[in-house]
């Protein structure tokens, strides 16, 4: 961490102390978001989601493919994250890193435990089914990429159109039927920095966490989650932060229709 960041850092931490955010949001309050679908036509579904300053798009391509040899019946899920050096100075070009492998798994994982996408549907017949390729590229980066990269996938899934099926192969220009999405999952991610914990952090919050918590739920249940730095959280806090995270999905829910 460099001179500008400790500075940053303490500055936020001072906040803090005072019940305040850099950009004087309530501690538990999202920045504004937006949710637009169906920005590209050439792919089978696909989104954008801008929260804050930070922005998403997400791509949903469909193809023809073997499933895994232990899920005959079921079509395959596959979720990469690229984070473009146009998002920040401190993305590099090159293979995925372990941050961008790190979102791809945690939206994956929501989507999946959910069983927000159903597999099942996406049977054709014995050693062949649709496969689901969710890919994430981050434009710009101004903090919490997980909640918006898991809003953009969920809004690029529901306005996925399956290409017809004819012959062994994929018609792309007949899009007839919706991916069949049975849940809308979303992640609140919440950080603790000193003895506050915020939702939503932006950049320079981030840098002075301690600990990161992503929840992921749908309106019934917790599915998943993923705990990030070295800080901790009590029981106490976590059952505060389902609880809370059951309330905000709803609200970003309500963005996806």
């Amino acid at each position: 961490m460099d001179i500008l960041d400790e500075i940053k850092k303490d500055y936020v931490i001072d906040l803090m102390k005072k019940e305040k955010r850099p950009d004087d949001r309530g501690f538990l309050d999202y920045r504004p978001c937006t949710v637009e679908k169906g920005i590209f036509d050439s792919a089978e579904g696909s989104a954008r989601v801008k929260l804050g300053k930070t922005q998403v798009v997400v791509g949903v391509k469909i193809d023809v493919g073997m499933p895994f040899k232990d899920r005959p019946e079921e079509g395959v899920l596959s979720t990469t994250a690229e984070l473009l050096p146009l998002a920040s100075p401190t993305f590099e070009p090159g293979p995925p890193d372990e941050s961008a492998i790190e979102l791809a798994r945690i939206v994956d994982r929501g989507i999946r435990s959910s069983n927000a996408l159903d597999l099942n549907s996406l049977f054709i017949e014995k050693d062949k089914v649709l496969m689901v390729f969710v890919d994430i590229y981050v434009l710009d980066h101004d903090g919490n990429l997980i909640d918006a990269s898991a809003l953009a996938a969920m809004a690029a899934l529901l306005s996925a159109r399956l290409p017809k099926y004819e012959d062994g192969h994929l018609i792309r220009t007949e899009r007839n039927d919706n991916l069949k999405v049975t849940q809308k999952v979303v992640t609140c991610t919440f950080s603790k920095i000193d003895s506050h914990i915020v939702l939503d952090p932006g950049l320079d919050e981030e840098k002075a966490m301690s600990a990161r918590l992503t929840l992921a739920t749908t309106p019934e249940h917790v599915c998943a989650m993923q705990k990030g730095g070295s800080g901790a959280f009590t029981r106490d806090e976590l059952m505060s932060l389902i609880d809370i995270s059951f309330e905000k999905g709803n609200e970003l829910r309500k963005l996806l229709d």
